[in-house]
């Protein structure tokens, strides 16, 4: 088990003591751990993963073909250039992510296999009491902290989403969601039935394809897809120009942003235009004739996650006969497969449900402030990262439309600028309060079904932090707009009260 460097002792508990917890040594916590070491060199702080390894995401999902489906150039950290090809593989993001913690000696700072249970601010002593399963001693250490960094994510890890369709107890074969994949899971010569058709959906499939006999794909409704190739022209050209890797990975960057808010506008100012030009992307590589009702979704782009499919591999299969799309819903399962509502009868010996995850609030930890239990539906978010009535506590919530790393980065910037302001104040206490004149604005939903959309989220919304309609108390989803105005927040604008 690594051990943080820090020593410093909690004086009215004895229990050990740092400045930051950082939750999480997936892709948000290795990076926010980056930023709090070099903007903040003067915090202790311990990075606490539940799992046996740094990855999150990467380490944990072991299904068929893991992919990325954001580019590396900007899901990938600004301090650390990329090299590899645009989308990645997760042996690939996780060399990446064991360099950034060698690199920046973060080892010593992490402690696996440790996994949250509680946590409580005292108002009192202004400091969180966080209790903590050590999975592999078998027993619950006490530790406190000033500021908890919550970099966990935001879905389950434990559990994918799973419906209940009729007749599943007399289905004969396999069910397997893609969260409980194992790798010694053999599907070689066998049907497989893939239900769903998201991210996950065109990253398995494409690889079923190289072994089974044949991949179907049921899904309620199709999704926008993306296919290029998986090299980057761009960078390709740079490198033979021998620029330096920094260069490189800024150039390509801003060209992949500048490039993604084109699209995210078009999105919004001419869904139309940009709805044929993504089906156009796709139907250029079906076969002639081929019926686009499996691939003309019902919603405007982007109001759910638009997919890349790299080279093309997931519309190979339809090409070659070895993958045959379904669009219906489930009316029962039997025993040897499912029967849709329209009478349709796909035999199957593995059913894959692609059915996504269920939403998980702060890591789902029980939280109490001053020995009340804190109800994150009755608060309001600050920017997206912080909420009303809860000191201390900074959560990293990613981009949909852009890559969910780059709000690590001005999370990382912005914390750097809070903890600066208050020990320049000589506060131990931060929290997010409406202020006055934030009486009577409209309070909403954490982001609203006509931005975006997807199910997992829509299924749990009731459990989240609200989003009013200021800048201030607003959770938009808007990189190109927040990689302004974050760096530049008035912090003593009455937003956060300081202590």
């Amino acid at each position: 088990m690594s051990q943080s460097a820090t020593l410093e002792t909690d004086p009215a508990t004895g229990t050990e003591h740092f400045d930051v917890m950082v939750v999480g040594a997936g892709i948000s916590g290795i990076g926010s751990a980056v930023h709090l070491q070099e903007q903040c060199p003067g915090k202790s702080f311990v990075i606490l993963e539940k799992f046996e390894s740094f990855g999150g995401t990467w380490h944990m999902h072991r299904y068929p073909g893991i992919r990325s489906d954001s580019d590396l150039y900007t899901f990938g950290y600004r301090f650390k250039p990329w090299v590899g090809p645009p989308i990645a593989t997760a042996a690939e993001i996780k060399k990446y992510m064991g360099e950034v913690i060698e690199e920046h000696g973060l080892a010593r700072h992490i402690r696996y296999r440790h996994r949250i249970t509680s946590a409580s601010w005292s108002s009192e002593r202004n400091v969180w009491t966080v209790r903590v399963s050590r999975l592999d001693e078998g027993d619950e250490v006490t530790l406190t902290c000033n500021f908890l960094y919550m970099c966990q994510g935001y879905y389950n890890q434990d559990k994918g989403y799973m419906p209940e369709w009729p007749g599943m107890s007399s289905y004969r074969g396999r069910v397997i969601h893609p969260m409980e994949w194992t790798e010694d899971i053999d599907y070689t010569d066998k049907n497989i039935l893939v239900i769903g058709s998201g991210a996950t959906a065109a990253t398995v499939v494409p690889e079923f394809c190289k072994k089974a006999r044949h991949v179907t794909v049921l899904q309620r409704s199709p999704t926008y897809f993306i296919p290029g190739r998986n090299a980057d022209d761009l960078a390709d050209t740079l490198r033979q120009l021998e620029i330096d890797e920094k260069w490189i990975h800024e150039i390509v960057r801003r060209k992949r942003l500048f490039d993604g808010k084109a699209v995210t506008d078009m999105s919004f100012n001419q869904p139309e235009d940009l709805r044929t030009f993504l089906l156009e992307g796709v139907k250029a590589l079906l076969p002639e004739g081929y019926d686009m009702k499996h691939f003309t979704p019902s919603y405007r782009p982007w109001q759910q996650r638009i997919a890349f499919v790299p080279d093309g591999d997931l519309f190979a299969g339809i090409r070659e006969g070895k993958t045959t799309m379904v669009t219906d819903e489930i009316d029962t399962f039997t025993e040897t497969g499912v029967v849709t509502k329209d009478g349709t009868v796909i035999e199957a010996d593995i059913v894959v449900p692609a059915t996504g995850f269920n939403l998980s609030v702060l890591g789902d930890i029980p939280f109490e402030v001053d020995g009340r239990p804190v109800s994150w539906p009755d608060t309001v978010t600050y920017r997206g990262m912080m909420f009303t009535g809860v000191p201390n506590l900074a959560w990293i919530f990613g981009y949909f439309r852009a890559s969910w790393t780059l709000r690590v980065d001005l999370m990382g910037d912005f914390i750097g600028r809070l903890f600066a302001l208050m020990d320049r104040k000589g506060a131990r206490k931060v929290t997010p309060r409406l202020r006055p004149e934030d009486a009577g604005m409209e309070i909403g939903d954490w982001i609203r079904p006509d931005n975006f959309n997807p199910n997992y989220l829509m299924r749990s919304m009731h459990q989240m932090p609200k989003s009013g309609d200021k800048p201030e108390w607003k959770h938009d989803q808007d990189y190109w707009s927040e990689k302004d105005i974050i760096p530049t927040a008035d912090l003593e604008d009455g937003c956060l009260v300081f202590e």
